[in-house]
């Protein structure tokens, strides 16, 4: 072989890199390393803002109503919420599946996007794993005070009770607990392990500048972690094994959570799509909160160059696909009612859309069939006001295709004289309200206290983590 033709390829190659469009940068303005630790480290470091303190105590003011809620439940019996037959799956379920499903984006964009090296997930994967987590905890709240006599919630878990009888291994209900459960904890785990590198940091920063009671406290959760070769690696693979782990979780859960419904004979919910259909439904929402919040935040603490435009541009585009597969799915609910030929399916969905529930139905088809339909003009997507106003009509529709699945189904069941209309009542609204404060209390000092963004990973797809960055390949 000719010396020519040895470095034909590579010179092809070079070629075609100079040639090829250029790709988004995941950090603007070539900001380095020591501007990314002091940007994220800023915001621990620093005083807390006004700002922060007024939303912590109307966060507190809210949850205090969940609070109060539950309590006036446990001491009163579970007859305050608005629980009448047929409805007895009402507002607690309702808010339970919304919970459960703002928590997806979280695992979607740790695993998943990991697994399939996307750069652009390291600088939300953090912020959207603790929403995971503190969705979890506001979901788990539900079917725990749903059962009336919290202290017998213990039935759930797969150990016999003092009759030696044990749960019911064939319905979807004790399946959600082993979802759930594994969900939650493997979320927590591939957190924390993410965590390790940056809590590191905040313990060394905290030591040179003499705050040794922080330094000390971070140190400790940061498991002595010294930013050593063997360290990185068993870290990269712990954290490679945990993606494994939860990607499954991401289909697997919202699927059994599915299953609540599909597996009855109730119309409207016995269908196979709703496994695909509740999936692509969880993923959308968690997205739409995932902007929600990340956007408030990127403007609060100046992160455009952390959060860039092509960071937005791939949410809204998620958003988009997931939101136009969960329209696909209510048409398709129409069709095969329809193309079944049963009379109670048919009913069911021409009540949906023309029944007592009309209202709520034409909400759900508004915020989650029309409004991604704008992500399509970039115009819209360059625009984060608008994007944020957005994910909020999003956020909402889907606590009102949860609504309108459950009720639509129960208030109109096989006996005529049962019918009814579910109107919630105080107690019902105020402990869903008070969540969103729970939620917020719990994120308000995420924000305070640990880093808002993996700053390792972030280092690792700017330019100056490229070796041969601003340098030929010496081969060719």
């Amino acid at each position: 072989m000719s010396h020519a033709s040895e470095h034909s390829a590579p010179a092809i190659l070079n070629e075609v890199k100079a040639t090829s469009l250029p790709r988004a940068k995941m950090v603007d303005n070539d900001r380095d390393f020591a501007w990314i630790t002091d940007k994220i480290c800023g915001i621990v470091e620093g005083k807390t803002p006004s700002w922060w303190w007024w939303c912590f105590a109307v966060a507190c003011f809210m949850a205090c109503f969940t609070v109060a809620g539950i309590t006036y439940v446990v001491a009163t019996g579970v007859g305050v919420w608005g629980h009448r037959s047929p409805v007895n799956w009402s507002w607690p379920i309702v808010n339970f599946v919304f919970w459960i499903g703002i928590g997806h984006a979280g695992t979607l964009i740790s695993a998943i996007l990991c697994l399939l090296r996307q750069k652009w997930r390291t600088s939300i994967n953090r912020a959207a794993e603790a929403m995971t987590i503190f969705a979890v905890v506001c979901a788990g709240i539900f079917p725990v005070f749903h059962v009336g006599r919290v202290w017998y919630a213990w039935f759930l878990f797969p150990i016999p009770n003092y009759n030696n009888i044990w749960p019911q291994f064939r319905s979807p209900l004790e399946w959600d607990v082993f979802a759930v459960s594994t969900y939650g904890t493997v979320s927590v785990l591939f957190w924390y392990v993410g965590l390790l590198p940056d809590l590191a940091t905040l313990r060394d920063r905290f030591a040179l500048a003499g705050r040794e009671t922080r330094a000390k406290i971070y140190g400790f959760f940061a498991l002595g972690w010294r930013s050593s070769a063997r360290a990185w690696s068993n870290y990269e693979m712990a954290y490679l094994i945990l993606a494994g782990i939860a990607t499954p979780l991401v289909l697997s859960v919202h699927t059994i959570v599915s299953f609540d419904f599909a597996v009855s004979l109730i119309p409207g919910w016995h269908t196979t799509i709703f496994p695909p259909y509740f999936v692509a439904g969880a993923i959308f929402s968690g997205f739409g909160m995932v902007l929600t919040l990340m956007l408030p935040l990127r403007a609060i603490y100046k992160l455009e160059d952390l959060i860039t435009q092509y960071h937005i541009d791939c949410m809204c585009k998620i958003t988009l696909a997931t939101g136009t597969m969960v329209g696909y799915a209510y048409a398709m609910e129409f069709f095969i009612a329809w193309y079944s030929g049963n009379p109670y399916e048919g009913f069911t969905f021409i009540n949906r859309a023309f029944g007592p529930y009309a209202w709520a139905y034409w909400i759900m088809i508004s915020c989650n069939v029309i409004t991604p339909q704008f992500f399509w003009f970039k115009a819209v997507r360059n625009n984060t006001t608008f994007v944020w106003v957005l994910s909020l009509f999003v956020n909402l529709g889907m606590w009102f295709e949860r609504f309108v699945i459950i009720c639509t189904s129960l208030t109109r069941d096989f006996l005529p004289s049962s019918w009814g209309y579910l109107s919630p009542t105080v107690i019902d609204i105020f402990t869903f309200f008070g969540t969103f404060g729970v939620f917020s209390v719990l994120f308000l000092l995420f924000i305070r206290f640990l880093p808002l963004m993996a700053m390792a990973e972030i280092k690792g797809v700017t330019p100056q983590a490229d070796a041969f960055n601003g340098h030929k390949n010496p081969h060719a």
